[in-house]
């Protein structure tokens, strides 16, 4: 059976040694987290991950969810117990403010305990994944009376929230959504459509689930510009808040997918469903952006979640599993053969997953962090700085950290061999759930395009000189300390890679949008290899203080080692990158239009 514990002690030196966490006083509900109440709410939350998700994994993934011919949904087994205690415990509402029944602590702490979680139960995960994205919300662009009615409610686990948006013949492009909204004269809106890929839409884990669903008033304009959302619950809330009747909301099938089994991925109907508008009316995709943008570094974090399981279990067989010798004389001559980790293919492959995961865990509660600054600081330019650099990151977190974490999953199934292949060791199920996160809350490519389309050009490339002026400040007191050449040289060589690339795209897109468009993907990688660079310089140079106040050496040299080898064997893929930008661009195209 697969194993997994959550990286605790990594992910407190990230906070407090890397991220300064204690320096934020000033931001609203940093005062309280402390650092007794940080490592308190780490640890408590992986003892939830380790013994109760965890466990429950493989089972959700042989079992999944079944549809009943009433139309009920049920879940596997152990997943119901499971879900209550994560609700119980008070996971649900870890960053909510008070006022709505949360505990009103930083969001970065709530990223670090999705992050246990996907590690040790994805499909799982997602429930209240989804309810918390569902709540940020409301809670923005509700109603008082919709927040006071169902947010408490959602903080309780009690009752969960979906996001609604593709339907059978349209999903990124939600122009063409067809799902009507028809006032009905009493403030609500009778709701008709059929929503697909709805991951949580129907289940048993909670009395009431609240979908959050994008549709057309009817007379509305066409495209985007006509999109509202709406408020459909699954059950209809009485005046006192009790529930009522069922909605007119349906759950007609259950996707058979690839992975994550052990969440209900449905198709949606909606038959004069009950809605009530949520903010302003053919404002709908405005609305819905807080949600989405939430679940894309929610996304991110679910690709570094299943590149540390899979690391996990592949370090642990390399270790056990006994195969040939070491090239340079046997290290077990008390054993048949030496274990697989003595080969310098198994510890290149696996140095290079911990390396990336490292890092990657860094960039999202680097990324998480900005988002607290933006909705908690009270100067205004600091809020702004934090909006660009997170507006910035989103689409590298969401499109790298999934393609590389499902890369991972794969370079960590090979590792097993054979029993990589077959269910029982569990690492085809990492793969296979890993694969999803590259494709939904916007597949990967369009990430990119969104990137070097929107997020780039945007108010004059100024989240972009933000990051890069950032970086070079960095370097600049870096370049002060001789054990930091070996992180800074290269992170200067690949931040120049990005700043030709940067210039070449900002070009090319005005003379030629297609040729642009064939290197963005690239530019996305080069970018997060560049932030997973400037990740490992910060970290770097703290497990460096550290070993200067002494103890735990061997954990410090051994990071370190981690660092030199990113900095060394994968940060110089961003040459690669820009090459591949500049000259494959115009020829990628030339051969398409010959070929289609």
């Amino acid at each position: 059976m697969p194993q997994y514990r959550s990286p605790v002690d990594d992910t407190l030196f990230i906070l407090n040694d890397v991220l300064g966490l204690q320096g934020r006083s000033n931001l609203s509900g940093f005062a309280e987290a402390t650092p007794d109440v940080v490592e308190a709410v780490l640890r408590e939350g992986a003892k939830l991950a380790d013994e109760v998700l965890a466990p429950v994994n493989q089972v959700g993934d042989r079992e999944g969810c079944t549809r009943h011919p009433d139309g009920r949904v049920t879940t596997p087994t152990g997943f119901k117990a499971a879900y209550d205690a994560y609700a119980g415990g008070g996971w649900m509402g870890l960053s909510v403010p008070e006022e709505y029944g949360g505990q009103g602590l930083p969001q970065v702490l709530n990223i670090a305990i999705q992050d246990f979680a996907n590690g040790a139960n994805l499909a799982l995960s997602m429930y209240p994944g989804l309810t918390q994205g569902a709540i940020a919300a409301l809670l923005v662009h509700g109603s008082e009376e919709q927040k006071a009615r169902y947010v408490p409610k959602m903080v309780e686990g009690t009752w969960t929230g979906t996001m609604n948006l593709t339907e059978p013949h349209c999903g990124t492009d939600l122009g063409l959504l067809r799902t009507k909204a028809a006032p009905q004269g009493d403030g609500s809106y009778a709701i008709t459509g059929t929503k697909i890929f709805i991951s949580a839409g129907e289940h048993d884990l909670s009395e009431n689930i609240v979908h959050l669903v994008l549709a057309r008033i009817e007379g509305a304009p066409a495209g985007t510009k006509g999109i509202s959302l709406f408020l459909v619950p699954k059950v209809l809330v009485n005046e006192d808040g009790s529930l009522g009747t069922r909605n007119g909301v349906s759950c007609g099938s259950i996707e058979h997918k690839m992975g994550i089994h052990g969440n209900a991925t449905c198709v949606m109907n909606y038959d004069g469903a009950t809605g009530w508008l949520v903010g302003e009316a053919n404002r709908g995709l405005n609305a819905m952006f807080v949600m989405m943008n939430e679940a894309r570094l929610a996304v991110g974090v679910q690709g570094l979640g299943q590149s540390e399981v899979a690391y996990q279990n592949a370090v642990a067989y390399a270790k056990d599993r006994l195969q040939g010798r070491a090239l340079t004389g046997a290290k077990a001559p008390d054993k048949a053969a030496d274990p697989i980790i003595v080969h310098p293919d198994v510890r290149r492959t696996l140095m290079q997953i911990r390396a990336f995961n490292e890092a990657a865990r860094a960039l999202v509660l680097w990324t998480a962090l900005q988002g607290d600054i933006l909705h908690r600081a009270e100067d205004a330019k600091e809020r702004q700085a934090a909006d660009d650099l997170m507006g910035l990151m989103t689409p590298v977190v969401k499109g790298v950290l999934t393609d590389r974490g499902f890369a991972n999953a794969v370079e960590a199934q090979q590792m097993l061999g054979g029993h990589g292949y077959v269910e029982e060791w569990g690492m085809s199920q990492f793969v296979r759930d890993a694969r999803i996160a590259m494709i939904y809350e916007g597949a990967n490519g369009i990430q990119a395009m969104d990137l070097i389309g929107r997020k780039l050009p945007k108010d004059g490339g100024r989240a972009m000189m933000a990051f890069l002026g950032e970086i070079q400040g960095f370097l600049k007191e870096a370049g002060e300390d001789e054990a930091m050449a070996p992180f800074a040289k290269p992170l200067q060589k690949a931040t120049g890679d990005l700043q030709q690339a940067t210039m070449w795209l900002m070009q090319n897109a005005m003379g030629n949008p297609d040729n642009a468009g064939a290197g963005a993907t690239d530019f996305m990688h080069l970018l997060g290899l560049v932030a997973l660079g400037y990740m490992w310089c910060r970290i770097a140079r703290a497990a460096q203080a550290r070993k200067v106040e002494g103890g735990e050496t061997i954990r410090w040299d051994t990071k370190l080692v981690s660092g030199r080898f990113f900095m060394e064997r994968t940060l110089p893929e961003t040459a690669l990158r820009l090459a591949r930008i500049k000259a494959g661009s115009q020829t990628t195209m030339a051969l398409e239009a010959e070929a289609f």
